[in-house]
């Protein structure tokens, strides 16, 4: 079996003011998601969300049920969201097969049985990203380009925040049960993402940092608006934001990064605002 997975416990913003460094990152922060032919999980217990990369290179990867679910295929109950950060790659859904080029997005609904990863190339494999929630109900598979999504431009130089935002998997582009991802590429000389800051106690949302330069980092906040921790990220990897928590980063050069959400409902503007003045 090519898939590895692990498992995150949920945990309440009273136990978090307790953790050192160490703690937090052994919580919240997912340092590997990449490695050739396997596929890299973790479930968090925050809305059953799963987060993974899946790099095919010399073969075929098969994406396989984990004992966590205790269903007879992955997709049994759940749906999914990938956005592809390497090179070109196809995706076989019950047959039916996508090509899915760079920062390209494929959704798949629920109940779909076989679903199966290729590089074009393995000298320039693909990594599909992915991220994946309970679904209730079933609804059609689309590959989503940049020009289908939904893009909004936000921030500006003067702050250090100008922004692109690609809203690939959201209500107004397509149906989903509860995944939504998009993509938001910070311009060059911008650091700031997701600025103000917010929660949104209805959702919880996991980042995905890539297009780090070498040499180069992110720091990502988290934790309550009037406590704020942070995690430095390296390049491809992941922090888990629970509901309770802001979700922002700033970087020593400008990256991209994806998020994906799940919980109560399907309204992207559903945020809590925390005002910058009052974070602390």
């Amino acid at each position: 079996m090519n898939t590895h997975i692990e498992t995150r416990y949920a945990v309440s913003p009273n136990e978090a003011k307790a953790w050192n460094t160490a703690q937090a990152r052994e919580a919240l922060h997912i340092p590997q998601l990449f490695a050739a032919d396997k596929i890299y999980m973790v479930y968090s217990h925050f809305d059953r969300f799963i987060t993974g990369g899946i790099m095919p290179v010399k073969q075929a990867l098969k994406l396989e049920t984990v004992d966590q679910l205790k269903a007879d295929y992955f997709l049994e109950r759940r749906e999914l969201g990938l956005i592809n950060v390497g090179g070109t790659g196809k995706v076989s859904v019950d047959g039916e097969v996508f090509t899915v080029n760079y920062k390209e997005a494929l959704y798949i609904g629920r109940g779909k049985k076989e679903v199966i990863f290729t590089s074009e190339d393995a000298n320039k494999p693909a990594k599909f990203y992915m991220n994946s929630t309970n679904a209730h109900t079933t609804y059609p598979t689309k590959h989503i380009t940049k020009n289908e999504a939904e893009i909004v431009t936000l921030g500006s130089q003067e702050t250090s925040n100008h922004r692109t935002i690609n809203k690939l998997i959201v209500a107004t582009v397509l149906p989903t049960c509860q995944l939504q991802m998009g993509m938001t590429e910070l311009h060059p000389g911008n650091i700031w993402n997701t600025m103000p800051a917010h929660t949104h106690d209805r959702r919880m949302e996991v980042y995905f940092y890539f297009e780090v330069p070498q040499g180069q980092a992110v720091s990502h906040f988290w934790g309550q608006p009037q406590e704020t921790r942070h995690i430095w990220m390296q390049n491809e990897q992941a922090v888990i934001s629970p509901p309770w928590s802001i979700h922002s980063g700033a970087g020593t050069s400008n990256y991209t990064f994806i998020w994906g959400m799940a919980g109560e409902n399907l309204d992207y503007g559903d945020m809590d605002a925390a005002p910058i003045t009052e974070l602390r």
